[in-house]
């Protein structure tokens, strides 16, 4: 796991915070971020992106689906990513400048979402003025079947 761990509650002024340092981390650090979906998420979600989908918030019409019930935005999950690369690994003062996704299974409400981050690679550019990890990115719901795949690049300093 990540040396660096990192919970909203305690990031309250800049003196309390660890910025990420590229030099603390190393290929295989490991962290993760869980959180169970729930109806009020898609709510709020379909509110901030906009996405109405009736895939997402319509049972009536979910049930006429291949899913037979409601689905979660697949963007939801990736959201987790993110909470990881921001929180965990590397944590505060990473700037995440690119993530590959697929989307592999659906999530359904009421399903437990783990999101894992690991680097697979540290390099530099610009003399190595610029600092990136490549961090492997999955997200497993009950922890045992994937359903978004991927990779990130993160710039820390």
């Amino acid at each position: 796991m990540s040396r660096h761990k990192y919970s909203p509650t305690k990031v309250s002024s800049m003196d309390k915070i660890k910025v990420a340092n590229w030099d603390d981390f190393n290929i295989g650090d490991k962290a993760e971020h869980t959180k169970t979906i729930t109806d009020e998420d898609i709510q709020i979600f379909a509110k901030l992106s906009g996405d109405f989908n009736p895939i997402h918030v319509n049972e009536e019409y979910a049930k006429t689906t291949m899913f037979r019930q409601r689905i979660a935005h697949g963007m939801i999950s990736v959201s987790l990513i993110s909470a990881v690369l921001g929180m965990h690994l590397p944590g505060p003062g990473a700037v995440y400048m690119s993530q590959e996704v697929k989307f592999r299974n659906p999530v359904f409400i009421g399903d437990k979402l783990t999101a894992k981050g690991e680097v697979v690679e540290k390099f530099t550019k610009k003399e190595g003025k610029l600092k990136f990890l490549k961090i492997q990115t999955n997200v497993y719901k009950q922890e045992e079947e994937l359903v978004t795949e991927g990779s990130a690049l993160v710039i820390i300093q």
